[in-house]
């Protein structure tokens, strides 16, 4: 199989305090790396409100994170998702090459300098 870039973002459940959540998290970045994939970057959102209540929760725990891998690895980590039950909602999604460039322009800041410099143009 092809490796290919992937990009997943996962809600935990607010009842959870920090310890907990990152054991979560670090599980779940051990399942990648059992399965051979590669972490590129693991961003946590922290908590925010959800748009509709789900299990009767209105907030949820944010995490971000960007690996390359083979197919398998989503199976086994969406499997990982539905037995924990502390995980509410999970999308996993393969990044094509612009997502790809796109998501390290993030992580460098270059977007936030974009908006700063229009910003600054639009105020002068």
């Amino acid at each position: 199989m092809a490796v290919r870039n992937y990009e997943t973002v996962f809600i935990l459940t607010p009842v959870l305090n920090e310890s907990q959540v990152q054991e979560t998290v670090e599980k779940f970045s051990q399942v990648l790396k059992e399965n051979s994939a590669d972490i590129i970057n693991t961003e946590a959102w922290g908590l925010k409100k959800l748009a509709y209540p789900i299990q009767k929760k209105n907030t949820g725990y944010y995490f971000l994170v960007e690996f390359t891998g083979e197919g398998n690895v989503v199976d086994m980590l969406e499997l990982a998702f539905r037995r924990d039950e502390r995980v509410i909602r999970f999308l996993t999604t393969v990044l094509d090459k612009h997502a790809v460039a796109y998501g390290a322009r993030r992580r460098k800041g270059e977007m936030n300098q974009q908006k700063a410099k229009q910003s600054e143009a639009v105020a002068q």
